[in-house]
Parts: structure tokens; sequence; C-alpha cells
């Protein structure tokens, strides 16, 4: 980096400075402050000064200290080697640079994202003589034993290849080919390019979603899916398994690759998933789950400039993902913790405060955010798609704060967990009646074929009972059970049945903890078959007692766990049973 001093600090409040500047500086530009370099991005111009938001401590910075620009705009580096990595909101590789500062990192420090002196196996795809654009294959590395990595042509690029690598163990900076472009200016291509984060990454045309995003949680796929390549919204206050669900999300959710956002949580949390969630066993292969995975950490002690980075990232290295074709799910947690950033940005930047003391351009910026979510073609003619899961910490779990509310207009998928339910040890905690999946035809279309043709009538028909089910709890409370009439104490102890054989999930029973779509609908057959039988003993005088106490209704509870992928057709013998016990009962006696 060149010593030439192109400005000079004028004011320091919070991580906020301001510098009267040299040369023209643009906005979003990187750049550096202070004798220690820090780094920082341009957020503000004025006539002959720079506002810029410092991604580091600023404790120490004085007026009069140097100011650097540096010409290029916050960029991650896109290549082999993200894959297992752990790096914080402006893509230093921590685990490579706690070698050197230990468990702080020093002032000013950075460090490539990827190595640069690892080798990666390189398979040329094209020759000599081939006319490339952007985001066209030049080759491909075996990234992790799962993940063939597309070694792409970067967006905006094209021109004619004059040079291309043999095949052989290459660096990511080594050249990879030298294109001829217009102009006849030659071009080297590496094994990695960088991309401004904050800029999304270029699509051939957005493709209609039809597929859903299989998580193997009931609550979730059955009553609210969510769409691969929608967005989805996760709030829960403190307490309710945001964790727990995210790490359910990681490992069992149809992506083939996960990037996982901490924004702004509080540090032992952050680091309990960044300890435990590598170590899971990933589903697909066998192996690590951290072979497909990318982390980026940003915890609550550290500036809310790198909090709100962060995001962009993470999102940024899931576009890169998806332009080599593949489904990507990007978790953050949490949106709130970014909102607080803008927050505390926009009221340093003396800004007029909207609700609540949120910026007024709150809803824009998550609109924006929500916008880079997608099934697209991509460049390369390939298909692939990003998922958004955002974790949302509303204060004192207040869904009508302004981050909530704002996530409900641009996400098609909301699940709400429940304190009281987590309380009760109900995982996941999701609520019925808080949470809401728009349903498009073609979703019903695929789990017609999928799963079972009359997918959509059963879900309606669980719904509308667990919904009777939670009103009668209400009226029993007050009443009593005793009061209501045998139909109702039926529908009531239904609603336990389906909590406890149906919503309540175990991740840590090995049959249990996911379930396919087409065990998912046998299960939700079968006690819909019992409510079904149930309703007409009681309508022949049969007490809803008598109902509760049939062996049949233990077999029920235990299905879940019981009958395995492969044993699909026991679920016939279960309902048989159904049908033998509650048509054996007599009614009773006056």
């Amino acid at each position: 980096m060149s010593d030439r001093v192109d400005g000079r600090l004028v004011e320091i409040s919070g991580s906020l400075v301001r510098a009267a500047t040299l040369v023209p500086c643009a906005l979003g530009e990187v750049v550096r402050v202070g004798e220690e370099r820090l780094l920082a991005e341009a957020i503000g111009l004025e006539e002959g000064f720079v506002v810029a938001q410092v991604y580091e401590e600023t404790a120490g910075l004085r007026p009069g200290e140097p100011f650097h620009a540096t010409g290029c705009p916050l960029s991650v580096e896109l290549g082999p080697g993200l894959l297992g990595g752990v790096f914080d909101g402006i893509q230093r590789p921590l685990e490579a640079l706690a070698e050197t500062d230990g468990d702080f990192l020093g002032r000013g420090r950075t460090a490539p994202a990827l190595a640069r002196e690892r080798l990666w196996d390189f398979s040329p795809c094209v020759a000599e003589g081939d006319r490339l654009r952007g985001g066209a294959v030049l080759g491909t590395v075996t990234e992790s034993p799962s993940i063939t990595h597309r070694v792409l042509v970067p967006p905006g690029m094209e021109g004619r290849v004059v040079e291309i690598a043999a095949a052989g163990p290459r660096r990511v900076a080594d050249v990879a080919a030298r294109l001829s472009t217009a102009g006849g200016k030659e071009a080297a291509l590496t094994l990695f390019h960088a991309w401004p984060v904050r800029r999304p990454r270029p699509f051939a045309r957005r493709i209609a979603l039809a597929d859903p995003m299989i998580t193997g949680q009931r609550v979730l796929d059955t009553f609210f899916p969510l769409l691969r390549g929608a967005a989805a919204g996760m709030p829960g206050g403190f307490g309710t398994g945001k964790t727990v669900m995210q790490h359910q999300l990681c490992k069992w959710a149809a992506a083939d690759v996960i990037v996982f956002v901490g924004c702004g949580e509080r540090g032992n949390e952050m680091t309990r998933m960044l300890r435990e969630l590598p170590l899971l066993n990933d589903p697909r292969s066998g192996r690590a789950l951290a072979e497909r995975t990318v982390m980026v950490a940003n915890t609550s002690n550290m500036p809310v400039s790198a909090r709100e980075a962060s995001i962009y990232t993470g999102v940024s290295i899931a576009e890169y993902y998806r332009d080599m074709g593949l489904h990507v799910a990007l978790l953050a947690d949490s949106t709130s913790r970014w909102a607080e950033a803008l927050r505390e940005i926009s009221g340093r930047l003396e800004e007029m405060p909207a609700e609540e003391g949120y910026p007024p351009y709150l809803s824009s910026r998550l609109a924006a955010y929500y916008e880079r979510a997608g099934a697209v073609e991509t460049l390369g003619g390939s298909l692939g798609s990003v998922t958004l899961i955002s974790a949302i910490s509303p204060p004192g779990g207040d869904l009508t704060e302004p981050v909530t509310r704002h996530t409900q207009r641009f996400a098609r998928t909301f699940w709400s967990l429940d304190k009281e339910r987590a309380e009760a040890r109900v995982f996941p905690a999701v609520s019925v009646r808080a949470s809401y999946s728009d349903v498009p035809p073609a979703l019903v279309a695929w789990w017609a074929e999928a799963a079972a043709a009359d997918w959509g009538e059963l879900r309606q028909r669980a719904l509308a009972l667990l919904e009777e089910a939670e009103r009668l709890e209400g009226t029993a409370r007050l009443i009593g059970t005793e009061s209501l009439p045998e139909r109702q104490r039926f529908v009531l102890r239904l609603g336990t049945l389906f909590e406890e054989g149906f919503l309540r999930q175990s991740a840590y029973d090995p049959r249990d903890a996911s379930c396919s779509p087409a065990r998912q609908a046998r299960l939700l057959r079968v006690l819909l078959r019992f409510h079904d039988r149930g309703l007409a003993a009681v309508g022949r005088g049969v007490a809803a007692a008598a109902l509760a106490g049939l062996p049949v209704v233990a077999a029920l509870e235990r299905a879940k766990a019981a009958l395995g992928e492969d044993e699909l057709g026991r679920f016939d013998e279960l309902e048989a049973q159904v049908d033998r016990e509650c048509f054996s009962l007599e009614p009773a006696a006056a």
C-alpha cells in the first residue's frame, strides 16, 4: 500500500470518522484511517470531506491522523477455499489470523481470505480459441468431497481464450487463463476474483419458484413450507430455540451449500455455534458438515460497522456458489442486530430518525437484501438458487416492532417461535397461530407428485383441527374440560396427540431428527384417520375418554420415531388398527 497521505482526520464519533481529503473519493470506497491504517468504508461525501465507517475499534484515534484512499469498493474474494472457512464481517480469515494474533485481532490487521499457498487440482474445461463471457466455466477443482468448485469467468468479462493452464496443481492466485478482450487487450484470469459486496451478482433471468426447500422439520415443511429461492423470517425472543432451529436447518435443509452469518449475536452463542456446527455430521455424505458450510462471524462486542457489512459479505458468497449451479441456503442470525447497527450509524450521522429510532431507509435496505434471494438461470446457463432464512430477535418478543413487521412485507414464509412452547420443551417451538406461508399452486402440485395427491387437503384439515383445539383449550381453562361436550373433549385430546405425534420433533432421535415429505404425509394421514373414526365413534355415543384410552393412541404418538423411512408400508397396518379399535368401541351407557 502506498505511503501517500490522501487526507487527515478532523472528527471521530464512535465508529464514524470525518476526514478532510486531498483527492476525490467514491461512495463505498475502502479507505484506511489512522497511523494503524484501520479498515473503513466511505459512506458520505461532502465538499472536501469524507465520512467513513470504521470496521475496527476506533479507541485511540485522534484528529490529524492520516487518511488513505484505496480506490476500490468493499469486496470479497471468491474462489476455492471458502468452504469450511470462518471469516469475520469483512472476510478476514479468523482461524489464520488467530495463529499469529491470538484471541484478539490486531488493529489494522488484514490477511487474504483465501490461502495463497494451498494447491488445488485444476482441470480445464475450455480450449484456446474459445470465446467466453462472464459466468462461463474455465475449469474445475474439487473443493470438498461433496462439492466440485467451478472456476468462473468474472461477470462483465468477455473475450477469446489465448492461453489456458494445463491440468495440475494450481494456487488460487495462479493464472488459469488469458483472454484477448475488446481492443486487443489481454486479461489474466486466476482461480479467484473479487466482487463488491453491495452489488448483487448478475444472472441471465429469474425462474418461477416451484420447488420447496425441504428442511426435514414437519411443522415447517407441512404447515409452513418454504420455496427454494424464497426468503423466510424466523422471529423469536430469548430462549425460544433459534439456535436449535438453525442447527437443524444447517444439517437437514436440502441445500448444496450452507452460509451461516452470525450478525451481532452474543459472543458465547456465536462461540457455541462455531464449535458445534462444524462437528455435525452431514447426513448427505456422512462426512463433516463443515465441508459444505461457510461461516461469517460478527459478535455483539465487535464494531457495529462490521456487523452491518457481514450480511452483504455472506450473501455475496451465497450468490457466488449459486452461479456455479448450486442451491445455497443462507442463515442470518440476526437481522435485528444488523438493523440496530444501521440505527447506531444513522444516529451518529445525525439523520432524522423514524419509528423506534431506526433510519427511514430501514425498509428499503431490508427489501434490497431479500431481493437477493431467488432461483435463477445463471450467466453460464445452469440453474441455481439462494434461499434466505433470517432469524429476528424482537425486543421482548414484540412481533409488531419495525424489523419484524418489515420482514413480513418481503418474506413469503414466516416461522414465529413461541416462548411458551419452548418453555414447555416443545421443539421446534413454532407457533401454528402466528406463523404463515404463501403456498402457491405449484408447491401443491410438487407435494402431490412427491408425497401425496391429497397433501393440500390434509394440510388444510390439520391446520383447522389445530386451530379448533387451541380455541377449545382456552375455553377449557375457563369452564373445565368436564363441562365440554364429548366431541369437543375428543378434539381437545386430538390437539395434544398432534402436538406429541407430529409437531414435536427430537433432534437427538436418529429417526425423528428429519422426516421426508412422504413420511410426513403418511403421519398426517393416519392422525387424521383417527380424527375421522373418532368423531364417528363419538357420534355413536362413545365417550371421548374411551377413545383416548385406546392402545392405538400410544402407537400414534410413537409412530414418528418407531416407523422409519424404509417402513412406510407399516402405516397401512397402523391405519387398519385405528379402524379396528375405533369400530370395536361400544356406546357409553346412558
